[in-house]
């Protein structure tokens, strides 16, 4: 029976590439890109062919190999495996590149920035130090062959071919034979007689300054260049010096080489060395220095990197969020460094982390995410968006915190094409539908109508049959005069959305109250619509075979692509009124009371006065956009001044001097506004959207006809003109009839049938109804008040661990 004996390269875990080596530099190493077989991860192979006749470089070899397995510190290239065989010796470690391509690959696409340059050789003299200092080792092949970079950009020491014992534990230093990296040694190693007092790291520090002028000037052509810093920076010209001095006594120890440079205006002393520095030691810094770590850390990426930050910040990053307990302070530098990721490993890195994100009961992070939605917006598949992401940011719609619902508004226009039927047409308008009528903060109400106009093209057609008209009428009755412009350029954002007959007979009627509101903007923006809806309507009526074309988008289904013309319309809308909320906030950091003081119309003489209705709090249902009572009121917000064109939503809340010049349309109007002025409370009053939507408030409104003022002195009768008749009429006047009847009895009665106050009568119908009602919560509380004590009493007190069930 014959035994065939297996063949160990071949059972190793790891294969070279067949791309010729990355490098063969001074030594007896080969350098190999490769991969391990089992997972396709990219490693670097150090390759040693056993030769005969070099038993010498083989001791070397294997020394190296052994070094290399055993030596584990972040500065050292890291060893992964290795194979040893009689034929060969295979070193595999991180995947890294030969120092030397590394700077010319870099020159050729625009050069090493300074900082790059001062963390590298930060982290050689770092490893240096390391040896010397802790190990007793002296590398001894310090210089360009013996450094590597990894992918992050971080340089790592190799070459441990030639490294020794300090203490001089098994013998003196090996030979290298090898013209090219003898000459980094220092002149003292050519004194044989041995008089030259020196430090054990006195060599290797010499070779540390080789490694300087090699890296600012290129490859050293002999030891007598090393007096010229040639293009060394000049804060690191001193410390340089130092180490390629003749006296090998005054050279620093490698630790007090790196204080010298980290000090005020040294060379290493920047922003990008001591960032490197946190990270290393993240996990033992307290969290308050993390929060501010993360805080600051967004300002400085633009200047690190590209390499760096996706191999070394980014892991950090999702470390702290997913084990650190981070928050929301990571956001803003996740997502930057996310611009340096291609889809895929956007969509394996980031993306889980963000849909674990909206999950989070943390309001700062949902704020960010909303702020932040438009960097990964593209990410995110269909799917994922309606089962894991809308769901959480409805509850922003609900939240008491002006800046999320409005952040949450917001974030629809991003969200609106890729959520489903469902979630578009019935959930979202459930919630728009609310915050138009309800939301006591007028910003929030002009950013739901803005937000519905643009994403009109996304609804289907019988959602926007049902919903746009009586969305925008709502909305050009608010109180907050941009809150009506934005209905207006509803209208004509989705001019296209509506037939011929509904511009007649329910756009045009509502656009043309609004030509005499008291805001001049408002008005502007009304008489462009109305010219607007009436060319398309006058080019339709002198050619009616336009009529199919024009209605053509009426009932087809969602078109995205009108997206972009509603955003034309109103684009500015939603970036502007961010401000004036945000000062709203400030001003008002509190949630918003459940009740707000809201002075109420006069109430008819006579009737009693209405109870105060509260406003429900539950969603609306897209269906009461029509059945809702719309308002009548056209009072004039004081914090809304003439200039809805200016982006500067920060003067909204300062238009008082503003609103004293604007020409109103009736001297009502400028005694509206002069009590609205004086008043300060006002403000806030007319911001409370819930009192006018509230029931019956818009019968308050209706008072008792007052008696017609008589005619003026001269004025005549209907029956003294001639109306065109061959000669004056000779019959009585039947209007003056009843203007005598009128004049006699100056003051109606009230048990009249023939009367036309039909208003006094309802409404003190309605107000008695609503007053019976309120009487009979009254009654129902103090029951229920009554009955809890009782059941108080007779319980006695609670004992320590139990609970209350009732």
């Amino acid at each position: 029976m014959w035994f065939f004996a297996r063949d160990p390269v071949r059972d190793f875990p790891f294969e070279l590439s067949p791309e010729p080596p990355e490098g063969s530099p001074p030594g007896p190493w080969t350098l190999h890109r490769g991969r391990k077989k089992a997972t396709g991860s990219p490693v670097s192979i150090f390759v040693y062919d056993v030769k005969p006749g070099a038993e010498e470089q083989t001791q070397v070899a294997k020394a190296a190999f052994k070094r290399l397995k055993t030596l584990r510190h972040p500065n050292i290239l890291a060893y992964i495996d290795g194979l040893e065989t009689d034929r060969c010796l295979h070193v595999v470690t991180e995947a890294v590149t030969p120092l030397g391509m590394y700077l010319k690959a870099r020159a050729e696409a625009g050069g090493l920035k300074e900082l790059e340059l001062s963390w590298g050789l930060h982290q050689i003299v770092k490893a240096l130090s390391f040896l010397v200092n802790d190990c007793s080792l002296i590398h001894n092949n310090v210089c360009m062959a013996a450094v590597f970079v990894d992918r992050a950009g971080e340089w790592k020491l190799g070459g441990l071919d030639y490294m020794y014992s300090a203490q001089g534990n098994g013998g003196g230093p090996p030979h290298k034979g090898i013209p090219e990296l003898e000459q980094y040694d220092p002149p003292e190693l050519v004194d044989s007689s041995g008089r030259a007092v020196r430090e054990k790291w006195s060599a290797d520090m010499w070779r540390l300054g080789c490694l300087i002028w090699e890296v600012f000037n290129g490859p050293l052509p002999r030891a007598a260049a090393l007096r010229n810093p040639g293009k060394i920076p000049k804060s690191l010209v001193p410390h340089y010096c130092e180490l390629v001095g003749a006296n090998p006594k005054v050279r620093p120890n490698p630790a007090r080489f790196l204080q010298n440079c980290r000090a005020p205006g040294g060379f290493m002393n920047n922003r990008f060395v001591e960032t490197n520095l946190f990270l290393e030691e993240i996990q033992i810094k307290e969290p308050a220095e993390k929060q501010k770590f993360f805080q600051e850390l967004s300002k400085s990426l633009d200047s690190f990197p590209e390499d760096f930050c996706r191999h070394k910040v980014l892991p950090q990053l999702l470390t702290a969020f997913e084990f650190g307990n981070a928050g929301a302070v990571v956001l803003t530098p996740l997502f930057k460094v996310g611009k340096f990721l291609n889809a895929e490993e956007y969509q394996q890195k980031i993306i889980p982390v963000v849909v674990k994100m909206f999950s989070s009961t943390d309001r700062a992070m949902r704020i960010r995410l909303l702020q932040q939605m438009e960097q990964f917006i593209q990410y995110l598949d269909e799917p994922t968006v309606n089962t894991q992401i809308f769901p959480h940011v409805m509850h922003g719609f609900l939240d008491t915190n002006p800046a999320i619902r409005e952040q949450t508004v917001k974030s629809m226009l991003l969200l609106a094409p890729k959520l489903n039927e469902a979630n578009l047409n019935v959930e979202l308008m459930k919630h728009f539908a609310r915050l138009q009528a309800k939301d006591e903060q007028g910003p929030i109400r002009c950013n739901t109508t803005v937000c519905l106009g643009k994403i009109g093209s996304y609804l289907n057609a019988s959602t926007r049959h049902r919903v746009l008209t009586s969305a925008f009428s709502r909305a050009t009755k608010d109180p907050f005069a941009p809150s009506r412009v934005a209905g207006v350029l509803g209208f004509a954002a989705t001019h296209n959305l509506y037939s011929m007959n509904d511009c007649a007979h329910k756009i045009l009627p509502v656009l043309c109250g609004l030509t005499v509101d008291p805001e001049k903007s408002v008005r502007d923006q009304a008489f462009k619509a109305i010219r607007s809806f009436l060319s398309k309507l006058e080019s339709v009526s002198e050619d009616p075979s336009q009529l199919a074309e024009v209605e053509k988008d009426v009932h087809a289904a969602s078109s995205p692509g009108m997206g972009g013309a509603a955003a034309s319309w109103a684009g500015w809308a939603v970036t502007g009124v961010s401000s004036l909320t945000s000062k709203l906030i400030r001003a008002h950091p509190t949630a918003a009371p459940a009740e707000t003081n809201v002075p109420q119309r006069p109430t008819p003489e006579g009737l009693p006065a209405p109870a105060p209705t509260p406003v429900p709090a539950t969603p609306t249902t897209s269906g009461q956009w029509e059945t809702q009572e719309e308002d009548k009121d056209t009072a004039e917000d004081s914090s809304a001044a003439d200039r809805w064109d200016d982006e500067d939503w920060g003067s909204l809340e300062e238009a008082e001097p503003v609103l004293a010049q604007q020409d109103d349309w009736s001297t009502g109007g400028q005694a509206s506004h002069a009590g609205q002025t004086n008043n300060p409370d006002h403000r806030s009053s007319e911001l409370d959207w819930s009192s006018w939507e509230a029931e019956g408030s818009w019968e308050q409104g209706w008072q008792e006809p007052s008696p017609p003022e008589p005619p003026p002195e001269g004025t005549r009768l209907a029956s003294e003109y001639n109306w065109g008749g061959p000669e004056p009429s000779d019959k009585g006047d039947p209007f003056a009839a009843l203007s005598v009847r009128r004049e006699a009895g100056t003051q109606p009665r009230r048990d009249s049938w023939g009367d036309d106050n039909w208003e006094g009568l309802e409404t003190e119908s309605r107000q008695a109804k609503a007053e019976l009602a309120r009487k009979k919560r009254e009654e129902r509380r103090r029951e229920m008040e009554a009955k809890r004590a009782e059941k108080k009493a007779a319980k006695g007190p609670m004992k320590l661990g139990t609970r209350k069930l009732d």
